[in-house]
């Protein structure tokens, strides 16, 4: 399907170079999914991980239950690398 541009109003086709260029430009961003998908991860997990830095304060005694979130949540972008398919631990 021939792609168009708009110049000054007016719609035009784009040339075989143009077509060629914003080909190249859909492939590298298809291909920078999977980044985008773990760093996408990544940002939840720290804001997860944020929420819960005040349990391990000095002066805090941190739970075995807490210490086991703060484990996995740490652990998933090893094993995780589709944001759709993270099964985000429970926070307890």
């Amino acid at each position: 399907m021939a792609r168009n541009k708009m110049v000054n109003a007016v719609v035009v086709a784009l040339t075989a170079e143009e077509e060629t260029q914003r080909d190249a430009e859909e492939k590298a961003w298809a291909d920078g999914n999977g980044a985008r998908q773990m760093e996408a991860i990544r940002r939840e997990r720290d804001n997860l991980l944020a929420s819960t830095d005040w349990t391990a304060n000095s002066d805090v005694t941190m739970s075995t239950a807490m210490t086991t979130y703060r484990q996995a949540l740490r652990d998933l972008p090893a094993s995780n690398a589709v944001y759709a398919d993270v099964t985000w631990p429970t926070k307890p």
